[in-house]
């Protein structure tokens, strides 16, 4: 696997382990009317309390067996 393949693969993970991840979409429409729909995740490391960095990096040494090219790409808290 490419290094940039597998830090975009490692960044998801990473971005998971930084909490919950919650969805929430609303609308209408002139056929059925008003609707909602919402989604909630957290990933195993997120619940253990992990350091999303160290998710990082660790992923991507198991993927390619080298370093990170690049830092990750995380969501802003």
């Amino acid at each position: 696997m490419s290094p940039e393949r597998a830090a975009e693969i490692c960044e998801e993970r990473a971005r998971a382990a930084q909490g919950p991840e919650i969805g929430l979409t609303l609308g209408a429409n002139s056929e059925s009317g008003p609707f909602a729909s919402g989604s909630f995740s957290i990933s195993s490391d997120a619940i253990r309390g992990r350091d999303p960095i160290a998710v990082y990096e660790s992923c991507v040494f198991n993927l390619t067996g080298e370093a990170p090219i690049r830092p990750p790409r995380l969501r802003a808290i």
